[in-house]
């Protein structure tokens, strides 16, 4: 088939490879532009290297985006985490028009921060959805869906590049079988169970230990390994990562305020929460890179009854 993909970084890349190792054409690509000073964008690298042409526009309303996908002729378009709004007078130009990836089961939890969410809001599952992009965010009909479970330990990072990229990419392909061979189901989204959460970024990844461990817990895994739940420590802000949950199964196991540090292992230590406590493996200081939390202990002195969010 002959393919128009409309995407960006390295899920963008992925599809594209994916569609080309297997013999499928790619007429175009449609890439934002990169911002001032950010890493080139590895789909329009891949794509230059392989001699595809590349369109990058500020956005897709304009008419001479509508124009270069008339000019490639598709079959059918490719939208692989597209964060640019596409009107319809643009994705309905290829032959059986465009589908589009979106990391969640829609329609809960549509919206940008789609993986982040789910985790933690306490969810067991999550998944992903192919759909019909319309003028509503994250609301056209779905073709195709696949469910996977949240265990307990999963992390964000854990969930996209282990589970919802590479599944994501062999989907993307199913969807587009189906779609070309005219053998897809399209089904309206019930919006009696559709929800939609904006981006999920450093104001919500703030730690509050007034929290019950739970769901500070789902906090850092959701955030991990971005945008990072932080707390602070003597005025500065440091990121918690690597996290385990302890719960404290009787009263007289409580040990601590919230927000002290309660124990100290060999390569940990654990802050104590309403209901239990957490295990921190990893911790980033301001301006610097990861490093061992008892590293950071050590460094900073700490030592049992240190308060953290103060």
């Amino acid at each position: 088939m002959r393919i128009a993909i409309i995407g960006q970084q390295s899920f963008g890349k992925a599809v594209l490879e994916a569609f080309l190792n297997r013999a499928d054409e790619v007429a175009g690509v449609f890439v934002a532009p990169e911002k001032p000073g950010a890493s080139p964008d590895p789909l329009r690298v891949e794509a230059e290297k392989r001699n595809i042409p590349v369109f990058q526009m500020p956005n897709l309303t304009d008419p001479a985006a509508k124009e270069a996908m008339k000019s490639l002729d598709a079959d059918i378009g490719i939208m692989a985490f597209v964060l640019q709004f596409a009107p319809q007078n643009f994705v309905n130009i290829p032959r059986h028009g465009t589908i589009q990836y979106h990391p969640s089961l829609l329609p809960k939890y549509r919206g940008p921060s789609s993986i982040n969410w789910p985790i933690v809001c306490g969810e067991t599952e999550t998944g992903l959805t192919i759909f019909r992009p319309t003028d509503g965010m994250d609301e056209g009909p779905v073709i195709l869906q696949k469910k996977i479970p949240i265990l307990p330990d999963d992390t964000l990072g854990s969930i996209y590049f282990d589970q919802l990229f590479p599944l994501g990419v062999e989907a993307m392909l199913e969807a587009a079988d189906l779609v070309v061979a005219g053998k897809h189901v399209e089904t309206v989204q019930d919006e009696a169970q559709a929800n939609y959460e904006g981006w999920f970024r450093a104001p919500e990844a703030e730690i509050k230990w007034h929290m019950h461990v739970s769901q500070i817990y789902n906090l850092i895994r959701g955030s991990d390994p971005a945008p990072g739940a932080w707390t602070t420590l003597n005025g500065e802000k440091i990121q918690l990562y690597s996290a385990r949950k302890h719960l404290f199964p009787r009263f007289c196991d409580v040990k601590g305020r919230p927000g002290t540090i309660s124990e100290i292992g060999e390569k940990s230590f654990r802050i104590t929460a309403h209901g239990g406590q957490i295990e921190v493996f990893s911790v980033r200081p301001p301006n610097s890179s990861k490093c061992p939390a008892i590293t950071f202990l050590r460094e900073k002195g700490l030592e049992i009854g240190s308060l953290f969010g103060d």
